[in-house]
């Protein structure tokens, strides 16, 4: 592969080098010999491939390709996109190559068989061949651009056998550009071919890629990197740790391009051995056993070995925001250790990552991680936007230290089930550190912040005994069930919370000092922290309220409105079948039931009224529109029913 593309382009160039070292000095003078430096080519270059043997990591856009040459299904227009440095115009010029391939005596036709060199391969891999023109959209992305292509598409190619328009970064292209060039785009004549590119697929009309063969170039794996870093230094004779090679194939995000330039800068910087060391020196990298070791710092709770870790990689030279991405990245590694069994196969992964990563993984749950990742995700933002970036990232390793050892909200609700329900000790009263005369007030000395035990049944908080209070407590209201805690914000006025208890709040589960309910549609999704901070004002207890999904094969309660509205329900049914008010509605077509009421609740409402007496069924009164009461009814009526 380096033997086709070392092959120097411009001969006349290399003559003119040779006349002007043989040329004498002006005026006497030593004649000044040409530099070297214009023979060398960077690895991006040297090494580009020239066939599509060569390209890495697009084995799909490959398969499909030889497949369309193979049986003649070639198209008008292809439509390259993806990221940078993913190989976008060197598959343009490939396939500019497959359709132009003759060999050395003119015979052949389109093939994606090109080891061998044809006729018109050099010039087209050089970008000078005459009928492969190659323009930027960028610079070219006006109609009158656009125009100019299409007057000369018309004309045949000079020497090739296909005009080839290769148009890069065509997003660029203007609306008016892009309309001017749909019907060439569409119907070009015979030996015109176009091969289009983008990083930016979304800008691109539709109208446009409806005229296209789309392939879309993917991010070359990490470990596919690897393997071809090694390679390349295998063939420019450099020695380089894989522990390097793979810090470069990470920092590349998958662009074969910008890992090579990367690998270019990191042997000129090593000037031997290219080692871990130098790259992380170089990129401003952290170390990844010292990121694993912070996390390790973090997740153990241990503040004053997490900030120093992080000073020492900031005075080494490392990026705080590049810290906390590393520790975000190694936390997905652990998830995806705890739930994917082939993931430590990985050949990116350093010795370290593989085998910290695996011990993290068997000891913290899913929750933890999730959360450490959401923290790190928030912090990350926040870190970028501070003025003070190593300050920042430290509160941010202060909150995930702090974070660690907390239960999640299922695991506070077993615990508190589990301690039959009594309210968790303030925070205040949890291992405070002790001062003079702390044991006569019954606190003990210990950490500055809740502790949680790990055991292999669950996590438990260490609670210490509440401290006894000298003045006894003003009587609180009690609440037994969750039709007195509606009660309660009627009580307070609370009007907004009592009306969403009603209308929004499936009951799943109520224990003293703990509420399990699920929202109906619609409902607000701070309702569960309202009420948890209501109820601590009104009752001086702490409810742990949890939004849960139903189990599987329960049903939660209605919410106290459907409950009432069935109530309603039953009693207009209930009304309907009574006879007197079947005789009245069968009188009067058209008439219903708009209301049904107790007359216990009736004369409880009105003390004045005298007591009604039950006949017959239950007394309910029965208001019922539409009409008079019918001549001799009245009485018959008047026990039972309302006009």
């Amino acid at each position: 592969m380096a033997d086709d593309l070392t092959v120097n382009p411009h001969p006349a160039h290399q003559d003119g080098m040779d006349m002007a070292e043989n040329e004498p000095g002006l005026f006497g003078m030593e004649p000044v010999k040409p530099s070297n430096s214009a023979a060398y080519r960077v690895l991006a270059r040297k090494y580009r491939p020239s066939h599509f043997g060569d390209l890495i990591g697009q084995e799909a856009m490959v398969r499909t390709l030889t497949n369309a040459f193979a049986a003649g299904r070639i198209p008008q227009a292809w439509m390259l996109t993806g990221v940078r440095g993913v190989g976008k115009t060197t598959t343009a010029r490939i396939v500019a190559r497959a359709l132009n391939y003759r060999n050395a005596d003119g015979s052949g036709g389109p093939t994606t068989a090109l080891e061998t060199l044809g006729i018109d391969c050099q010039a087209i891999i050089d970008g000078r061949h005459i009928d492969v023109m190659e323009i930027d959209a960028a610079s070219n992305n006006g109609v009158d651009n656009v125009r100019q292509i299409t007057d000369a598409v018309r004309y045949a190619p000079v020497s090739a056998r296909y005009k080839v328009y290769i148009i890069d970064e065509v997003h660029m292209l203007s609306g008016a550009a892009f309309n001017a060039f749909l019907k060439t785009l569409e119907e070009p004549p015979p030996h015109a071919k176009f091969i289009l590119a983008t990083t930016e697929i979304r800008k691109v009309p539709v109208t446009i890629l409806s005229r296209c063969q789309r392939f879309d170039l993917k991010r070359v794996d990490a470990g596919v990197l690897v393997e071809h870093l090694t390679r390349i230094c295998a063939a420019e004779g450099v020695n380089a740790e894989t522990e390097a090679l793979v810090a470069i194939a990470r920092a590349a995000e998958g662009s074969v391009r910008d890992s090579l330039s990367i690998l270019d800068q990191a042997i000129t910087h090593a000037e031997g051995t290219v080692s871990a060391a130098d790259v992380r020196d170089m990129l401003g990298l952290a170390d990844r056993a010292r990121v694993v070791g912070l996390f390790e710092s973090v997740m153990r709770g241990d503040m004053q070995a997490a900030l120093a870790e992080l000073r020492a990689q900031y005075d080494f030279g490392a990026d705080p925001v590049v810290i906390l991405n590393d520790l975000a990245e190694f936390t997905h590694l652990v998830t995806r250790l705890k739930l994917v069994a082939d993931a430590a196969k990985d050949p990116a992964l350093t010795q370290v990552e593989r085998t910290q990563g695996a011990d993290f993984a068997s000891k913290l749950s899913i929750r933890a991680l999730a959360r450490v990742w959401q923290m790190l995700v928030r912090g990350i933002a926040e870190v970028k936007l501070s003025d003070r970036p190593l300050a920042a990232s430290e509160m941010v390793l202060v909150r995930l230290a702090h974070a660690a050892d907390l239960p999640t909200p299922d695991e506070a609700l077993r615990i508190l089930k589990e301690a039959g329900g009594s309210a968790p000790v303030p925070r205040s009263a949890i291992g405070q550190t002790a001062g003079p005369g702390a044991a006569s007030r019954g606190v003990s000395a210990g950490p500055s912040r809740p502790v949680l035990a790990h055991s292999n049944a669950g996590s438990a908080l260490l609670q210490q005994p509440p401290v006894a209070a000298s003045n006894p407590a003003p009587a609180l209201p009690k609440v037994a069930s969750f039709a007195d805690i509606v009660a309660l914000a009627s009580q307070n006025r609370d009007v907004s919370l009592k009306v969403a208890l009603e209308r929004d709040v499936r009951l799943v589960s109520f224990e003293q000092g703990r509420i399990e309910l699920a929202i109906a549609t619609g409902g607000s999704s701070q309702l569960a922290t309202n009420l948890s901070r209501r109820l601590k004002e009104w009752t001086g207890q702490t409810w742990m309220v949890a939004v849960s999904a139903v189990p599987q094969g329960e049903t939660a309660q209605p919410t106290l409105r459907e409950q009432k509205e069935a109530e309603i329900r039953k009693r207009e049914g209930e009304a309907a079948r009574h006879p007197a008010v079947q005789a009245v509605l069968s009188q009067f077509p058209g008439a219903r039931i708009v209301e049904v009421r107790d007359p216990r609740a009736v004369a409880a409402a009105e003390a004045e009224a005298e007591a009604l007496t039950a006949t017959g069924s239950p007394a309910r009164d029965a208001i019922i529109e539409g009409g008079d009461v019918l001549p001799g009814e009245e009485n018959a009526a008047s026990d039972d029913i309302d006009f």
